[in-house]
C-alpha cells in the first residue's frame, strides 16, 4: 500500500513537472497580444516581417535557436544589418525593455511556438536572468 501510494505521488510529480514546462493557454494569449500590439505591425501578422527591412520570425536560427538571442534582442534592441535566412535586413528594431520579465517570456513563447514554429518555451526566469545580468553590467550613475 506505501508503495503504492509513493508511485502514485511520484507519477503526480512528474505530470505536474511537465505541465510547468508546457506554455498554458493564458501564456499563449498574452504572448499573442503582445505580438498583435507590439511585433505584428513590423513582422506583419503571419511573421513573414518585410523583405530586407524587417526579418521573418517562421522558421530562422534566431527564433529556433538560442532562447538568448531572442531574450536579449527584445532587451536591447536591434540596429544595423542582420542576415537571416541568407537575406541582409537593415532596419532598427527598438528596445521592448519596457514589457515585464512574464510578457517578453509571453511573447517569446508565442513566437517560437507559432507560424509553424516548434521550439521550446521561453521562461520568465530566463528573461530575469538576461535582464538582472544587463542592470548588473551598466556603469554607475554619478
Amino acid at each position: 500500500m506505501r508503495k503504492a501510494r509513493l508511485a502514485l505521488a511520484i507519477s503526480f510529480l512528474s505530470i505536474a513537472a511537465k505541465a510547468q514546462k508546457r506554455p498554458g493557454r493564458a501564456d499563449m494569449l498574452l504572448g499573442e497580444k503582445i505580438y498583435v500590439q507590439h511585433c505584428m505591425p513590423c513582422h506583419q501578422a503571419d511573421g513573414v516581417g518585410v523583405q530586407n527591412m524587417i526579418p521573418p520570425l517562421v522558421k530562422t536560427d534566431h527564433v529556433l535557436g538560442p532562447k538568448a538571442t531572442l531574450i536579449k534582442i527584445l532587451l536591447n534592441g536591434m540596429n544595423g544589418e542582420i542576415k537571416v535566412n541568407g537575406d541582409i535586413y537593415s532596419n532598427e528594431m527598438p528596445s521592448q525593455a519596457f514589457l515585464t520579465d512574464e510578457e517578453i517570456a509571453a511573447v517569446l513563447t508565442y513566437v517560437r511556438k507559432s507560424f509553424g514554429n516548434k521550439a521550446s518555451s521561453v521562461s520568465v526566469g530566463e528573461v530575469k536572468k538576461i535582464r538582472d545580468a544587463k542592470k548588473s553590467n551598466m556603469p554607475a550613475i554619478e
